[in-house]
């Protein structure tokens, strides 16, 4: 019955654009450009390509771009389709993208690297291996053999719009993808929710810092290495959430020496990093350590610990008419 109901809203002129999962999100402004970036190369056999988009947090009230990434599929013979922004009805509602034996409706977007707006032109299974296009997709070749070269796929499309609607793409669904939508659908895996849930995480992604440019555009695996547009390696994402750059972390990525001052003063802070192993620690002591040292040096230590014994052979050595000097003696002299 629901899936009826979703055919025919996509028949009617003012819904085309709302088809494959129910909008989860609504946004009353429409996401930014999709970005251009280069595409890291496929780590590992067997991986599929999930292009980056735009996602959306409410209580920030912004768009965060979640970069595209390399990942396994739930099972060989999966395809990807990718998630996509619909405008309907005044605002831009969220389609989430699903894996199933084909690849469905996407709302037109070119999403590049096989994806260029009606299926997928990246590879294709060949039983339980998959076929990589090299025309439209990078990989390791060093790890990844099987691949061909299709050229026919390419789509030279210079618009970065990344919804579909008035003022984006206004395209329709054609009856393949219609098919596809009646199809049994895989959610993404607890990787890809895990992987967009770190870019929400990540100030940096939003679209107010970074004006539609991310400085984290793609990575070549989920928690793996973050790439700049330009395909060069990004600085690794900081605990707090914000880029792991110097400029940020000018205080923070000191050596241990030019921090000694810092440490000192904060021994006993309550906001002092826990997680410094104590090995790093060990030859660094405080002013009150390096004094108590001084005051009593090893030599001391080693003369004190003889005293007694010294004392007592003393005592075993004295005749009866020898009479230790003592302190109380020599003070009333």
């Amino acid at each position: 019955m629901f899936l009826m109901i979703a055919v025919i809203a996509v028949i009617t002129p003012k819904t085309y654009a709302q088809i494959s999962i129910d909008v989860s999100i609504r946004a009353n402004v429409a996401p930014p450009a999709l970005p251009v970036y280069v595409q890291p190369a496929c780590p590992t056999d067997g991986y599929m390509w999930v292009p980056g988009y735009w996602a959306y947090d409410n209580d920030s009230e912004d768009y965060y771009w979640v970069p595209g990434v390399w990942v396994a599929p739930p099972s060989p013979g999966l395809l990807w389709t990718p998630a996509y922004w619909g405008y309907d009805g005044g605002v831009y509602g969220f389609h989430a993208g699903y894996w199933g034996p084909h690849v469905g409706f996407y709302g037109g977007i070119n999403y590049g690297f096989g994806y260029g707006g009606v299926g997928f032109g990246g590879g294709v299974w060949a039983g339980n291996s998959f076929r990589y296009n090299t025309a439209v997709v990078n990989v390791d070749r060093t790890v990844v053999h099987n691949t061909y070269i299709d050229r026919t796929v390419v789509v030279n499309v210079n618009n970065h719009n990344s919804f579909n609607g008035p003022g984006g793409v206004e395209a329709k669904p054609r009856p393949e993808e219609l098919a596809a939508m009646r199809e049994q659908h895989v959610q993404p895996t607890s990787a890809q929710i895990s992987h967009e849930h770190t870019a929400s995480q990540d100030k940096s992604q939003f679209a107010k810092a970074n004006h539609g440019k991310p400085a984290a555009a793609a990575m070549n695996k989920v928690g793996g290495s973050r790439f700049t547009p330009g395909g060069a390696k990004a600085a690794p994402r900081a605990k707090n959430g914000a880029p792991n750059n110097n400029a940020n972390n000018a205080g923070r990525n000191k050596p241990d020496n030019a921090n000694a001052d810092v440490n000192k003063n904060n021994a006993g802070s309550p906001n002092k990093a826990p997680d410094k192993a104590p090995a790093a620690n060990a030859d660094k002591p405080t002013r009150n350590n390096t004094a108590a040292r001084t005051n009593n040096p090893p030599a001391n230590r080693k003369n004190n610990a003889q005293r007694p014994q010294q004392q007592q052979r003393q005592q075993q050595h004295r005749t009866p008419n020898q009479k230790p000097a003592n302190k109380p003696e020599k003070k009333q002299e």
